[in-house]
């Protein structure tokens, strides 16, 4: 039987420039093993998946009811400028000007407020007019231009507070050309400044770095020094920490002296936000993990996806100063080149991860026979949440202790006296949900 104790609600060179930037990132390392980041429990969580949104199986209607029983609030959505803004617009920055379709936004849109959904909008994409007919992904020359649409986007959206400015431009892939200069000071100060002069209470972040560069790119600790040269402006620091390799996991295998940043070294990038720009928070705008089936090459087993997903989850909850993690998809893309992370597989059957982010659930430590577990009830009213917590004893289950509450974010902790190898579950009364079994380890 379980006895409850409390509860409570790539290595580099060395040459040239390089060996200041091992000094710093042996620094930050130290500063780390200190114990320098402290836990911040004011996390919000989301999803993204842009192309199930607009073209997936059902109604519009249906998809954002489905994105709604996920029980998270945010759901971030991109505002593709070179879709908007195929010609040169003559009021550039008011929103009705003919030059600018925004039909397809709007709808999306729209629908998000009609469901009570908040979304996280990214502006992207420089239309041929704007950067002389090249591709999407070369900045405009003229500053001026994207600040004009940013202004336009947030007369359009004046309910919306959450913005990105980009998407990973610290790959050559989204941002040419890939310097951070370029981008803070004809991306992101402009459009930060635009925003501002619209909606001064809405928040805007900037980064959105990929966990490294790749080939010919920028690795994220030493773009972070590039917008701090060019004297960025922004709200929030954004990041993608994705796992460099399958056996990485939300809190180990990371390589803390390395210029990546993975979910398991974010510490890292709290730290370095803060030496170089003050306490802002930071975002996680995507994440995810693989699974295999389908991608044998990258992919981790559809349960230990699952998993994954709530020890990540419990990890943004625990680090300081960061308030957002998105999970990047809803269902995995056909390309097996492309993104397999998806909650369901292409033909649409759930993967064990679907009922696992609806109620996340995760072993937090252990010492000796107690055992301390976190969990959160998502989804209804915001405030506390009744849960219910149970262990399997002699095949039948029966309750921890008597139903809790949570805390005003939906979580609870609990430490409980068991064995290894026990098997826990929560049961939600509100959403008549148990949540996927965790053994303890």
């Amino acid at each position: 039987m379980a006895v409850e104790v409390r509860d409570f609600g790539p290595p580099m060179r060395t040459t040239g420039g390089q060996v200041g930037l091992l000094a710093l990132l042996f620094a930050v390392a130290a500063c780390v093993a200190a114990g320098s980041v402290r836990a911040s429990h004011g996390v919000r969580y989301g999803i993204q998946d842009d192309a199930w949104l607009e073209f997936g199986p059902g109604t519009l209607n249906q998809r954002l009811a489905t994105f709604k029983r996920l029980g998270v609030p945010l759901v971030r959505f991109t505002l593709h400028w070179n879709e908007i803004g195929r010609r040169r617009p003559t009021r550039p920055t008011s929103p009705w000007d003919r030059a600018y379709d925004w039909h397809r936004p709007d709808r999306v849109l729209l629908g998000l407020r009609r469901f009570g959904l908040t979304p996280v909008l990214t502006l992207v994409g420089t239309p041929g007019w704007a950067n002389g007919g090249r591709a999407p992904r070369f900045a405009p020359p003229r500053p001026r231009d994207f600040r004009r649409f940013a202004i336009a986007a947030a007369r359009r959206y004046p309910w919306v507070r959450d913005w990105l400015i980009w998407n990973e431009p610290n790959k050559r892939l989204w941002l040419r050309p890939t310097r951070a200069a370029i981008y803070v000071q004809h991306l992101l100060n402009p459009a930060y400044e635009g925003i501002h002069a619209v909606l001064p209470h809405a928040q805007v972040g900037g980064g959105v770095t990929a966990p490294r560069g790749g080939l010919g790119g920028v690795a994220p600790v030493v773009w972070l020094r590039g917008m701090a040269a060019a004297h960025a402006k922004f709200d929030a620091y954004a990041h993608h920490p994705y796992p460099l390799r399958p056996g990485e996991t939300p809190s180990s295998g990371g390589c803390k002296n390395c210029p990546s940043i993975t979910m398991a070294t974010v510490p890292k990038l709290l730290i370095l936000v803060r030496r170089y720009f003050g306490p802002k928070p930071v975002w996680l705008t995507e994440y995810g993990y693989q699974t295999k089936p389908p991608d044998d090459f990258l992919g981790v087993p559809p349960k230990k996806q699952a998993t994954l997903l709530s020890l990540a989850a419990m990890r943004a909850w625990r680090l300081a100063r960061v308030t957002m993690l998105i999970q990047y998809l809803y269902r995995d893309e056909p390309e097996l080149s492309r993104f397999q992370s998806g909650l369901v597989f292409v033909d649409d059957r759930p993967k064990p991860s679907l009922e696992g982010f609806k109620l996340p659930f995760a072993e937090m430590g252990r010492e000796g026979f107690q055992t301390r577990v976190w969990g959160q009830i998502r989804g209804g009213r915001p405030g506390r949440k009744p849960y219910r917590l149970e262990v399997l004893h002699r095949n039948v289950w029966q309750a921890v202790g008597r139903d809790r509450l949570t805390n005003d974010a939906g979580v609870f902790i609990r430490t409980i006296r068991l064995k290894r190898g026990a098997l826990l579950r929560i049961w939600s009364p509100r959403r008549q949900r148990f949540s996927l079994q965790l053994r303890i380890r």
